[in-house]
């Protein structure tokens, strides 16, 4: 095969105490080790703290929107009204005798007409604690000045004690109304040598 020959170019031309051979790149630059482990561990960290926090909210112990807790009024507190002009019944629902006129003269004694205010037995002896019922919302600052003349008891908005058939109990919260005390056996002395409820 004949021999072709090719004019001279300048990559013909090379110096003399060069020491290349070959074809010549330029060296990739390369990341140091430590960059790539830098890298790893934070990627790691990451997936592991998502994890943990899918699985918190999965499981429910994580809650990304909280439902706001309803605010809750605080309820106004009473002044208690001393006001005679209540109809008054105190009811003794204990086995000890003579205690609702006991109760009745305590009451008469802070004011109210002896007219007004009726002692009677209860239909049963064993109502646990003293109770000052009131028929409506309006009566609740009178029922609690009368639980206060009687030496302090619980006061309970319910109309279960007002005569259902008597003329004088009003439909109307402006007009008089009737306070009906249940003495309970919180009322009670204890016995001689009988040992308090812890």
């Amino acid at each position: 095969m004949p021999k072709t020959t090719y004019p001279r170019d300048r990559f013909d031309e090379l110096q003399a105490d060069s020491s290349r051979v070959g074809a010549h790149r330029a060296e990739n630059p390369r990341m140091r080790g430590w960059v790539v482990f830098l890298w790893a561990v934070l990627a790691t960290v990451v997936l592991v703290v998502l994890g943990i926090f899918g699985t918190l909210i999965m499981q429910g112990r994580v809650v990304l929107f909280p439902t706001p807790e309803p605010t809750v009024e605080p309820t106004p507190a009473v002044t208690p009204v001393i006001d005679t002009t209540f109809q008054v019944v105190v009811l003794n629902a204990t086995p000890e005798s003579g205690l609702a006129t006991q109760v009745k003269d305590d009451i008469v004694a802070a004011g109210w007409p002896a007219a007004s205010v009726q002692a009677s037995g209860a239909g049963s002896t064993d109502f646990p604690e003293t109770t000052v019922y009131y028929a409506f919302p309006g009566d609740e600052a009178a029922a609690a000045g009368l639980a206060g003349v009687i030496g302090g008891a619980r006061t309970v908005l319910d109309a279960t004690y007002q005569p259902p058939d008597d003329p004088n109990t009003p439909e109307d919260e402006s007009q008089m109304r009737q306070l009906v005390v249940v003495l309970g056996l919180d009322r009670i002395a204890p016995a001689p040598g009988d040992t308090p409820a812890p």
